[in-house]
């Protein structure tokens, strides 16, 4: 799998679209019928997309603990989202 224009970069997709090539590559590499150039490639394509996965997920779970909520009940501590 040589890395061509086709391909978009990681840091341009959606969490959900990097989840998804994610799954992909994983499915491929699992089916053992990939030359080993190409499982190389795969897996370095894999690592940036981890990559991506994560840091979205942190950054959404940052966002979600500037909400807190007192005894009471009322939401406090919230911003809108985007607003670092």
């Amino acid at each position: 799998m040589a890395e061509d224009m086709s391909t978009p970069d990681p840091e341009t997709l959606s969490f959900e679209d990097a989840l998804r090539a994610l799954e992909q590559i994983v499915r491929r590499l699992e089916s053992g019928d990939v030359p080993l150039d190409e499982s190389i490639a795969l897996y370095a394509r894999g690592e940036e997309l981890r990559k991506r996965c994560t840091e979205r997920l942190q950054a959404a779970e940052a966002r979600i603990q500037k909400l807190t909520v007192d005894a009471g009940g009322v939401v406090s501590g919230a911003q809108p989202f985007g607003a670092d």
